[in-house]
């Protein structure tokens, strides 16, 4: 058990002897994340790590390549994420864990799901790699699906709406964040409540076998990080 809680443990980045172009995308993610990206400058991230602005103009010239290199770092943990499944596992319980990692990097990069329309709009190369990131997760979502129909734990509905359902599943995931802020009297906010949402809606097209394996995961893990 303690073996997959670690599965689910997200290794810290070390903060000894980071380079400063590093420093400076963590000191970013935390101010954009607290107030979002149009309301920090690169001046107000130099100040709050005591260092010249010319010093971070060095490395990152203008906001967008600071968040054309805050992005490719989400593009590798996420990469991570997908080539950490386990071989051993089913494809339901992978897919089960990917969804706690999902909901958990949400919230790691809280800023650029919120504020991702706004960053389209005004970073052209940001928003070129965005739409490439989204092709590649496309192909690794409709891989793994394929995987949980080879292990015959979908019926044979799936069939008829994988395209669909696998498109709001990544609507889901991708717009979570955004809508809590605007659907601020509904439920379903707490952690864990992304993942249960997908679920409810994957869980008409399993299968007897699909149904067992699915309970059994969920008993295991819960549907938070924090749960187990």
């Amino acid at each position: 058990m303690q073996q997959d809680k670690n599965l689910l443990t997200k290794k810290m980045t070390s903060t000894t002897k980071l380079k400063t172009k590093d420093k400076i995308i963590l000191k970013a993610i935390a101010l954009y994340n607290e107030t979002g990206v149009n309301s920090i400058t690169s001046r107000h991230i130099a100040g709050e790590m005591g260092i010249s602005h010319g010093n971070l103009d060095y490395h990152y010239k203008t906001k967008e390549d600071l968040l054309l290199a805050i992005h490719q770092k989400m593009r590798q943990e996420m990469s991570e994420i997908y080539a950490g499944q386990n071989e051993k596992y089913s494809s339901l319980e992978n897919f089960h864990l990917l969804l706690i990692q999902f909901e958990e990097f949400q919230y790691r990069y809280r800023f650029f799901n919120l504020d991702v329309l706004d960053i389209t709009r005004s970073f052209p190369e940001v928003s070129k790699l965005i739409q490439k990131t989204f092709e590649v997760r496309k192909k690794q979502t409709e891989e793994l699906f394929e995987k949980i129909k080879a292990e015959n734990f979908l019926t044979a509905e799936y069939s008829y709406a994988s395209d669909r359902l696998q498109h709001i599943i990544r609507m889901v995931i991708s717009f979570w964040l955004s809508q809590r802020e605007v659907l601020v009297t509904y439920n379903y906010t707490e952690k864990g409540e992304m993942v249960k949402s997908i679920w409810t809606i994957l869980t008409p097209y399993l299968s007897a076998s699909g149904h067992e394996e699915y309970q059994r995961v969920v008993d295991k893990y819960g549907y938070t990080q924090g749960l187990n």
